[in-house]
């Protein structure tokens, strides 16, 4: 066994152990209600939510995936570093709110607040869909990143199966004994060492490059020729360089690839809805309503996500991901010539998705410790969202499953049982998945941030817009989440396997999956919505409006700022990630007229990306800070401790059941009738 592979077990044996501890003295602190162990009575502190909370939203994808992708794809992908305004946005607008509702009413789950607000047991349910689809397969495609993380850095000695396994054994120690308090506790530790630890190997990439102006020869060279995975781009320019057009009307891959690359402007867009869905997904829910004070909020958006992520991702995620190019990780580059160092393997080419676990790989020949504290780094950041999303599924399937529809009467004491039992099913679940269904899990995880995105109407309906109607909101998101799945590959198989082939591929008109089901969406939401105003539906959803007004409504002086609000919101989402990010392919000079040529001494593209996210963390302040919709509310803060839903008579579950039987034969009549037409 090397010292490299023995600097790595004792490192990521002493972070386990620290993780069980903080499980074993959350356990302590848990007191007799359920409440205290689903939520942590309530009382997670703000500081502990800032980091927590960043940890939970960016984690092991952005860890791992984000620098692989842009090594992947260049600086067309990069665009998406942005995510770190776009998916706090969701947060600005809706958590201080549902925080204000869960104080205010006592809702433990989103289903109560859903349930509650729309009178609707129909959106309970879809809840508890989206919260396991988002869980099971997301927390699955995590156990197996972080297998062939530690198969990677300890050279083959342990087995990635082996590790899921030990790796989900320690999740469920401190998850299941500790609740939501020992994630929250971890968590704050993992939200530093995620940040530290990608910023330390792109600090380590920017040495072995030799520094700023080598990388920015090197790819002023690349720049200047066709070497790249999709070649030119229609403009001609190389396509790590330039986003390739506002959309491309093809039929979806795996029948019809765009040119140039698959990140479109439209592409940048949709898929920054789908990682808007981290935050609009049930499980961040659980986070308003158990954090004890909104103070936290606008610091976790501001400062955590958009300025110190957005820095990290902007920065260090494109020094390790373009880097990687230069330093023997592209045999295309090497052979070009164009290479400055033969550091990393060639194979991380052929296995792209795992190039930060070549990184910490080859910084262990020189310094072997390094790698047990870089491997320790990228495990929390992936241990961190599984953590959370177990724990939060099994909250959800306590309360809105088992309470709510199998034993009403359930004390506090045999819910935290469930509560335990749920959260071991939903991990077992996921390491079963990743084990012995990679394909499942590939197909089923592309469905989670998109499925967690569709809930954006119901959250707009609940924190903003009354005359937004329960049979509106609930048949779009059922029209939303056909249109998801429809257009991801687990679409395309369960179609086939009906003996329907869909005339399109994944993701058609390079319009991610998420950005279609949210066309759908709105579409059917507005226009149900509009055709069932008023009666006393309206009345009942007025009260929590007037409690919302009241509490985190605009002053005068914040009122007449509104206009504006919309205004710059929009207008940076339409550059940054909308159809004006391509402007930046050479709005400060052509991406081959080399650092001359630059009017900044660097890549346009790269120039842009930093000049808008510079904007967006200026725009999230002013949203957050001075619209104060996520600074402390208005007053005093009413608190009901315990919701309770009406009790369900048997007439009315026969109903709602009737209710979505003929939903399921409308919408299988509609994909027969599409593929009648388009097939």
């Amino acid at each position: 066994m090397s010292e490299g592979v023995v600097w790595l077990l004792a490192f990521v044996g002493a972070y386990w152990v620290y993780c069980v501890y903080w499980g074993a003295a959350s356990a302590r602190l848990i007191g007799t209600t359920a409440n205290d162990y689903f939520l942590a009575d309530r009382g997670i502190s703000p500081w502990i939510f800032v980091l927590a909370a960043t940890a939970t939203s960016f984690s092991g994808w952005v860890f791992l995936g984000h620098p692989s992708f842009i090594f992947q794809d260049g600086f067309q992908f990069a665009q998406l570093s942005l995510c770190a305004v776009t998916i706090p946005l969701t947060g600005v607008m809706f958590l201080k709110r549902q925080w204000l509702l869960g104080k205010r009413f006592g809702y433990v789950t989103p289903g109560d607040m859903f349930a509650d607000y729309f009178g609707s047991e129909g959106m309970r349910r879809l809840v508890v869909l989206i919260a396991l689809v988002f869980s099971i397969p997301f927390l699955a495609m995590q156990l197996t990143a972080s297998g062939y993380l530690l198969q990677i850095l300890s050279e083959g000695e342990v087995d990635r199966h082996v590790a899921m396994w030990v790796l989900t054994a320690v999740l469920f120690l401190y998850v299941c004994v500790g609740g939501l308090r020992a994630v929250a506790y971890v968590g704050t530790l993992q939200g530093l060492l995620m940040a530290a630890g990608l910023a330390a190997i792109g600090l380590v990439a920017y040495g072995k490059l030799g520094g700023f102006a080598s990388f920015n020869n090197a790819l002023a060279k690349l720049g200047a020729t066709a070497v790249a995975p999709f070649g030119n781009t229609a403009a001609g320019y190389n396509s790590y360089f330039e986003i390739p057009g506002v959309i491309q009307f093809t039929r979806g891959l795996g029948i019809e690839a765009p040119i140039g690359g698959t990140w479109t402007a439209s592409m940048i867009l949709s898929y920054s809805f789908a990682l808007m869905g981290i935050q609009a997904a049930p499980a961040f829910t659980l986070w308003a309503f158990a954090t004890r004070s909104a103070k936290g909020f606008a610091a976790q958006q501001v400062w955590a996500s958009a300025a110190v992520i957005g820095l990290i991702l902007v920065f260090f995620s494109v020094l390790i991901g373009m880097g990687a190019l230069f330093l023997g990780a592209s045999p295309a580059v090497t052979a070009a010539g164009l290479a400055t160092a033969d550091w990393l393997p060639p194979i991380a080419s052929q296995d792209p998705g795992n190039l930060v676990a070549f990184f910490i790989r080859a910084i262990g020949k020189s310094d072997p410790w390094f790698t047990g504290l870089l491997a320790v780094s990228a495990l929390a950041a992936i241990q961190a969202m599984i953590a959370f999303y177990a724990s939060t599924a099994g909250t959800i399937l306590a309360r809105d499953v088992y309470k709510r529809y199998l034993n009403p009467e359930a004390g506090d004491r045999e819910l935290k049982l469930y509560g335990r039992i749920s959260i071991g099913l939903v991990l077992l679940a996921a390491l079963l998945t990743a084990s012995y269904l990679p394909a499942t899990e590939s197909e089923l995880g592309a469905l989670a941030l998109s499925f967690g995105f569709q809930l954006w109407p119901a959250l707009a309906a609940v924190c903003w817009f009354p005359w937004l109607t329960r049979q509106g909101v609930v048949l779009g998101l059922v029209f939303g989440l056909v249109a998801v799945v429809f257009t991801e590959p687990f679409g395309q198989s369960l179609s086939a396997f009906v003996g329907l082939h869909l005339p399109w591929g994944r993701w058609p008109w390079t319009i991610h999956s998420a950005g279609w089901g949210m066309f759908f969406n709105l579409l059917v939401c507005l226009i149900v919505s509009a055709m069932t105003q008023g009666g006393p539906e309206r009345a009942h959803r007025g009260k929590y409006h007037d409690y919302l007004a009241e509490k985190a409504g605009l002053s005068p002086e914040r009122r007449l700022l509104r206009p504006a609000a919309w205004a710059i919101a929009l207008a940076w989402i339409f550059f940054a990630v909308g159809p004006g990010a391509v402007w930046g392919n050479d709005f400060f000079g052509a991406p081959n007229g080399g650092v001359a040529g630059w009017v900044l001494g660097l890549p346009s593209i790269w120039a842009w990306q930093i000049l808008w996210w510079a904007l967006g963390v200026l725009v999230i302040w002013f949203l957050a800070y001075k619209m104060g919709m996520s600074t402390a509310p208005i007053g005093s803060v009413d608190t009901h401790i315990n919701y309770n839903p009406p009790a369900l008579s048997r007439q009315a579950l026969a109903s709602d059941w009737r209710n979505w039987f003929w939903g399921l034969v409308i919408g299988l009549a509609v994909l027969t009738l599409a593929h009648w037409i388009f097939g």
